[in-house]
């Protein structure tokens, strides 16, 4: 159903319930009204009664003929009445002990007819006598009954009116969302730079107009960004690939010696190697992106990890002369992925050692500022990172020497997947420079994760 219909038909539901109660509201107080505005006269009525009893010790056949007049002791004896009120007593002994202090008035029914009754006590000849006198509503209830009538013939032209006036109003509100509406249909991947018109109104409708236009930005950059991924995801797989087909072109040509065979071979290995890397980072990254679960944490020592991949990283890089250093207290203890965390650190290394002159030194700090937190900080005595760069170390494809070639620097990918895994831990990671020259990563992590595997 419409909101427009719907708002309309609750605004008519709500006007039929408003003029329902307002109109009973209205028609009960009428009828008190009309009925207590008979009191007066009956209030005449009985001192006429009491005068007549008083000067002639009886009711004069006149004053019977179209009244309601009974009159008793103040024990209930009754002394006189009228034919329209009969012989049985009008008040109970509730109303006859409020008579008697001063006034009541009351609605009944008399002989089949709704009658205004009035009783109070008045000095007749004798003593004290209560007076109970009575009129016919007839005037009252025609009143009541032609208010009742208007209402009911007025209210649902009233009621149709309403929604009439709904139905009007809601289409001239929800115009500027309908157009809102057709104008983000219209809006493709294309053409993700449109944005939406905002009224100058400053209200809701300009205030979703406003969100709608900064969620289409968020879009926009979301979709700008997976292209480039995707971009340079096959800009880095072609390279590869390229190299490893040239060689395997290389290897099926005749009169190749047993020698220059293995050397394309190894080639190949070497970029077949190089492939299911970046498969496997471009994999992890996607998971990250995906916010899906790819860790799993356990209690590990952080300083035997350390000294692992410290290990490790100097063998590989034993040209370079250069050494790793790791600082950490002996009973450091974390709970984290030990593949993920080895991978971070493995990447953050090869940095380092890449870009750190040779013969010097990188250090691998490990400690727990905190007690729910531990930094783990690899520092190296190079040039740094330049101060442009900084902003966007950790973006994928990034690299600091934009004219570096990628078998020196790897694929840009190495920071993205520190962050990656920092992140996924429940943690991050930092980018800087030392004050005395070299570039340091710092990873925070706290000392458990929630996150496992699915």
């Amino acid at each position: 159903m419409p909101l427009r219909l719907r708002l309309a038909l609750l605004f008519a539901l709500a006007t039929a319930v408003l003029i329902t109660a307002a109109g009973v509201a209205f028609v009960l107080q009428l009828r008190v009204s009309v009925d207590a505005s008979l009191d007066p006269g009956l209030r005449a009525r009985v001192a006429e009664v009491a005068d007549e009893l008083t000067t002639e010790g009886r009711l004069p056949p006149s004053g019977t003929i179209d009244a309601i007049v009974q009159v008793s002791t103040p024990d209930g004896q009754m002394i006189a009445f009228s034919p329209q009120a009969g012989a049985q007593p009008l008040l109970d002994p509730v109303q006859r002990r409020q008579a008697m202090a001063n006034e009541v008035s009351f609605t009944a029914t008399v002989n089949g007819d709704r009658s205004r009754i009035l009783a109070s006590t008045a000095p007749v000849r004798g003593g004290q006598a209560v007076v109970v006198v009575g009129t016919g509503t007839d005037v009252s209830d025609a009143a009541v009954d032609r208010a009742t009538s208007t209402l009911v013939l007025g209210g649902p032209p009233a009621v149709l009116l309403a929604a009439a006036g709904a139905w009007l109003l809601a289409g001239g509100v929800l115009r500027p969302v309908e157009r809102m509406r057709r104008q983000a249909a219209e809006i493709s991947d294309q053409d993700l730079d449109r944005r939406l018109p905002v009224p100058s109104t400053r209200d809701e409708i300009a205030a979703l107009g406003t969100t709608m236009n900064a969620l289409l930005a968020r879009l926009q950059e979301a979709l700008q960004r997976e292209r480039g991924f995707v971009a340079d995801a096959g800009h880095e797989l072609r390279t590869p690939l390229a190299i490893l087909r040239t060689e395997l072109e290389l290897a099926a040509r005749p009169g190749r010696s047993r020698d220059a065979l293995a050397e394309a071979i190894t080639h190949a290995g070497q970029e077949t190697d190089r492939l299911i890397r970046l498969a496997e980072d471009l994999l992890l990254l996607a998971r990250a992106d995906n916010q899906q679960p790819f860790l799993r944490p356990e209690p590990l020592s952080l300083p035997a990890l350390l000294g692992v991949a410290a290990r490790r990283g100097g063998a590989g890089e034993a040209d370079r002369a250069v050494t790793i250093t790791v600082h950490s207290p002996a009973d450091l203890i974390v709970e984290a992925d030990p593949d993920r965390l080895r991978q971070a650190v493995d990447n953050l290394l090869d940095n380092a050692i890449r870009h750190a002159p040779r013969g010097s030194v990188v250090d691998v700090t490990a400690s727990s500022p905190r007690p729910e937190v531990v930094t783990i900080e690899v520092a190296d005595r190079g040039p740094g990172f330049p101060p442009e760069f900084l902003p966007h170390a950790f973006e994928r494809f990034r690299r600091a020497e934009a004219a570096r070639t990628r078998d020196g620097g790897g694929t840009g990918l190495g920071l993205s997947i520190v962050q990656a895994i920092a992140q996924a831990h429940g943690g991050h990671a930092v980018a800087t420079n030392r004050a005395d020259g070299g570039a340091v990563v710092i990873i925070d992590l706290p000392m458990s994760t929630q996150r496992t595997d699915g």
